[in-house]
């Protein structure tokens, strides 16, 4: 690092050489282009009821409007990996800057498609140029950056999405208010970043001639079994907050966005301190994270008031704010340049992979045990058991976690 503060390459095989020193806008730009897949993800949340009303007469209208909203998070979680290997075979930034374009024009498709089935398949393209826009972002912040400022921007990553979340679910309800199509509209940002891109950013380094060097999947093996199973953990309160709230008698929509708002600030402030603390690795991050998103769900679990509910949602968001940075970190800040592309897709497919599963399984053991509390007691269980095995494995702290 510089006497001014600005991030210089690292030397360790852990980044990549490059001519041009990033700052303040390469910043900027990425931090932004990791919110569309948020964007993705919850803008058309508000208008799911009207999108059913408008295919009433589709007799599957049941089954796909939901998964309108959750298609674009398996996409990403099946294509990441493959898109992993395009990225550093081809490149981050072409690469990026094509992925951006069809963002665009896969995301406002619905403005004009005519059926339930076309818009449908639209979103699953969507999630597939989500997945090589991940990758591609995440990638570059590894490579620009090392040490404590690659540690401060992956925890801005995980800041600004989850306070993204909230500015578009409210930013598509408006627009909803108008027509159930009106929110597609905002998919066109994608054309204005696709401009921006190749102006602002860079590749890091030419790609070596030859075959790709195989990532080695048996270092990767841990961090992706883990971020499978936190990628579930992460999910649970933002997606089971609400539900858990109606349990106890809250029926006021404004009531549960204040508390659902809350743990959005809780979730930023754990990813926001991850900067700070990095240095202590995910032997002690990883169990710190997990324990309290575990008793977190705990006590969303067995809470029986609004109060304590509200409190649980709060501590386990605090865990998960603190568990996305740590895990991504641990999975890709000692891979090589040349294997970087491939290793943060793997992350990103077991993530996501995971976040998708994760109402199906509370949904299956809700059944099983008559009702939320307890599939919140399971998953709590998990939580907890897994940082418990990660406190007796104790994993090594990549050297490029610290300057």
């Amino acid at each position: 690092m510089t006497a001014s503060g600005t991030a210089t390459p690292s030397p360790t095989p852990a980044s990549a050489p490059t001519e041009r020193t990033p700052g303040r806008a390469q910043v900027v730009l990425l931090l932004a282009l990791s919110c569309l897949s948020v964007l993705g993800a919850v803008l058309i949340a508000p208008v799911q009821p009207a999108i059913t009303d408008a295919f009433a007469g589709n007799p599957d209208v049941e089954l796909l409007v939901p998964v309108s909203l959750t298609v674009p998070a398996l996409m990403i979680g099946l294509i990441a990996p493959v898109a992993g290997r395009f990225v550093d075979k081809f490149g981050r930034v072409r690469l990026l800057t094509g992925a951006l374009v069809a963002y665009s024009v896969f995301g406002t498709a619905p403005l004009y498609l005519g059926s339930l089935e076309a818009i449908v398949a639209s979103r699953a393209l969507v999630g597939i140029a989500e997945a090589v826009i991940m990758t591609c972002v995440t990638t570059l912040i590894a490579d620009y950056w090392s040490g404590t400022r690659r540690n401060r921007y992956l925890g801005l990553q995980t800041v600004i999405t989850g306070v993204s979340a909230i500015f578009f679910i409210g930013l598509g309800g408006a627009l909803g208010e108008s027509s159930w199509r009106a929110p597609f509209v905002l998919y066109a940002v994608g054309i204005v970043a696709a401009v921006l891109v190749p102006l602002l950013l860079w590749q890091p380094a030419p790609r070596p001639a030859g075959p790709l060097v195989p990532v080695d999947l048996r270092r990767l093996a841990a961090p992706l079994a883990v971020s499978f199973v936190g990628g579930a953990v992460f999910f649970t309160p933002i997606v089971e907050l609400s539900f858990k709230l109606e349990d106890v008698g809250v029926t006021s929509t404004g009531v549960i966005g204040a508390i659902s708002a809350a743990a959005a600030i809780a979730t930023a402030v754990g990813a926001a301190t991850f900067a700070r603390v990095a240095a202590r690795g995910p032997a002690v991050l990883l169990p710190a994270a997990l324990g309290t998103a575990g008793v977190g769900i705990a006590v969303m679990g067995v809470g029986g008031s609004i109060a304590v509910v509200a409190l649980g949602g709060v501590i386990a968001s605090a865990g998960t704010g603190l568990l996305l940075p740590t895990l991504l970190t641990w999975a890709v800040s000692s891979l090589p340049y040349e294997q970087r592309g491939r290793g943060t897709g793997f992350w990103t497919g077991s993530l996501f992979i995971g976040q998708f599963l994760c109402p199906v399984f509370i949904l299956a053991v809700s059944g099983l045990l008559g009702g939320l509390s307890g599939a919140l007691v399971v998953m709590a269980v998990i939580s907890l058991a897994l940082a418990a095995a990660v406190l007796v494995l104790r994993p090594a702290t990549p050297e490029a976690l610290v300057d």
